[in-house]
């Protein structure tokens, strides 16, 4: 078993008037060598936007781009002619391909939009540009794991990449165990603690804790407290 550990207070950052944003990966202003990616998994970005401000257009090429609000409403445009508001329990999903030109802004005018942006590397370079959009419902079941994204070639009810990647959303109550199985062989798994406190094979992480794990099957997680997390699998080469 290979492992990376990222705590949260480590994370780089970008601070702007009305942007509060925290970098797991090298990003913009922040590089680390040591933390230039996880295998496929490019980015994760925890952002936060004040009212009515947002990142205008600009362009993306040759990544699989994933947005998860956490709190508010973002609103998407894309040159494709995409006009779409992402609201909490919404997942979008974007294949710059080829080249996409988009913007994100807060939808209130009021309130911050709390979000993660997550970038993984496609397994093809040049593609044609696509989006979507899915709303899933509320985590109801202790140990659940709900199934976001997951490869174009899978047949699971789900968002769809252009990479043999998985990214699930779960919660675990104090206490109880749960076996996250890998699904490719060559596949390593990131988690990504969105609240509480639990274990990774005995490794403790805490809020916004991340835990990179390779050359394993399964991964056992343990909840200390109520906890909710992310599960990001992706190719290691």
């Amino acid at each position: 078993m290979k492992k990376v550990f990222h705590e949260a207070g480590t994370r780089g950052s970008s601070q702007l008037d009305w942007l509060n944003s925290k970098h797991s990966f090298s990003f913009a202003d922040y590089y680390c060598p040591e933390r230039i990616q996880f295998g496929a998994l490019r980015v994760i970005n925890d952002d936060v936007v004040k009212a009515g401000m947002g990142f205008g257009t600009h362009a993306h090429q040759n990544m699989e781009i994933i947005s998860i609000p956490l709190k508010g409403a973002l609103k998407h445009k894309d040159s494709a002619g995409h006009s779409e508001l992402i609201n909490v329990n919404d997942i979008q999903v974007m294949t710059a391909g080829k080249g996409i030109m988009h913007s994100e802004y807060n939808a209130s005018e009021t309130e911050d939009v709390h979000f993660l942006q997550v970038w993984i590397i496609p397994e093809k370079e040049g593609l044609e540009p696509s989006y979507d959009q899915k709303t899933f419902p509320d985590l109801n079941k202790d140990g659940e794991l709900q199934l976001l994204v997951a490869p174009k070639s899978s047949q699971h009810n789900s968002l769809k990449i252009n990479q043999n990647s998985y990214v699930y959303r779960a919660k675990i109550t104090s206490g109880n165990t749960l076996e996250y199985q890998i699904n490719g062989n060559a596949n390593g798994v990131y988690l990504f603690i969105l609240n509480g406190e639990l274990t990774v094979d005995g490794e403790i992480l805490r809020s916004r804790d991340g835990i990179g794990v390779n050359d394993v099957q399964s991964l056992e997680i343990k909840g200390i407290v109520d906890s909710e997390f992310l599960i990001f699998e992706v190719p290691m080469h």
